[in-house]
């Protein structure tokens, strides 16, 4: 009887214990308490078990226990023996079933969160890939004659007079030119306006169901009409004009007084406090070398030595 009386003692300890929530990770961490709750499902007291319930049923409130409890040696065949019991109580039965599908459901919450990190990184892959934006495609271009930037100029013209061309990259070794396109906009095009400057002929690169690649070309029948954009500004010069107006391109600190703005005289303010403490500072350093100048050649050692009285 002392026996039992000591068992419970115990376990009621533990379950104070494991009401605390700062205790929870401690307690399933130690290498000794664990094992020994699990121990207690299996007494002949109800009153053990179920204290040992208890104490489980709190450790299993946190999230981060639920795994390593459920892999503990002995945990969900005690819990299934105290269930299937004859002789537990009811109320035992309903805790011991509450404990085991909490643990048992662990696996599986952590199967669907690593499943819901695979799928996030999917998707931001997608995204950076552009393949989720339903109102984008990507085509792939292999164009013969594009050997340099010459070439290549005209077929950028062409490109950028195509009204639907978001953006286009090329890989001059391998003579591709990988552009975005909106989705209503057809590859027949592009093939069109490269194939109309005469000197460039493209072909559409497909990927063939072994995994490589072929190429499509676009024959002359299949020529389809290109909406032209009008409306492109002119590209300014590599070269730097000169400035026709100095005065307005670059302001001088002198004419910053016109109530141009709280900026401007901000500014000159800023601009004519730092030459003032420059000043001051220049002013000083001159003064305190001066100073010491006179003081040393007014010294007792380098003073002259007095004159000696003369006849008269």
């Amino acid at each position: 009887m002392s026996g039992e009386m000591d068992a419970l003692a115990i376990v009621n300890q533990l379950r104070d214990l494991a009401a605390d929530p700062l205790n929870r990770r401690a307690i399933v961490e130690d290498h000794g308490c664990l094992p020994g709750l699990i121990l207690f499902l299996d007494h002949t007291n109800p009153q053990v078990v179920y204290s040992a319930l208890l104490a489980v049923r709190y450790l299993a409130e946190c999230r981060a226990n639920r795994e390593k409890m459920k892999d503990e040696l002995g945990m969900m065949l005690s819990l299934q023996n105290v269930m299937q019991k004859a002789t537990s109580p009811g109320e035992t039965k309903l805790l011991a079933s509450e404990v085991y599908e909490i643990l048992q459901a662990a696996g599986k919450e952590e199967a669907e969160q690593a499943e819901a990190a695979a799928a996030s990184c999917r998707r931001k892959a997608q995204f950076f890939l552009g393949s989720t934006n339903k109102r984008a495609k990507t085509v792939v271009l292999h164009i013969d004659g594009l050997d340099d930037s010459a070439r290549r100029g005209m077929c950028e013209e062409a490109l950028l007079k195509i009204r639907g061309v978001i953006s286009f990259t090329f890989q001059m070794a391998v003579k591709r030119c990988v552009v975005r396109i909106r989705s209503d906009l057809k590859a027949e095009a592009l093939g069109t306006a490269i194939n109309s400057t005469k000197v460039l002929t493209a072909q559409q690169v497909l990927k063939a169901e072994d995994g490589g690649e072929r190429m499509v070309p676009f024959h002359e029948g299949e020529a389809v009409a290109v909406e032209e954009n009008t409306d492109i500004p002119d590209y300014l010069p590599e070269d730097e004009s000169p400035s026709q107006d100095p005065d307005k391109a670059v302001t001088r600190v002198g004419a910053i007084g016109d109530g141009s703005g709280w900026l401007s005289t901000a500014a000159n303010f800023l601009t004519r406090s730092f030459y003032c403490a420059w000043c001051h500072s220049t002013r000083a350093r001159r003064w305190r070398w001066r100073r010491t100048r006179t003081s040393r050649t007014t010294s007792p050692r380098t003073r002259a030595p007095p004159r000696t009285p003369t006849r008269r």
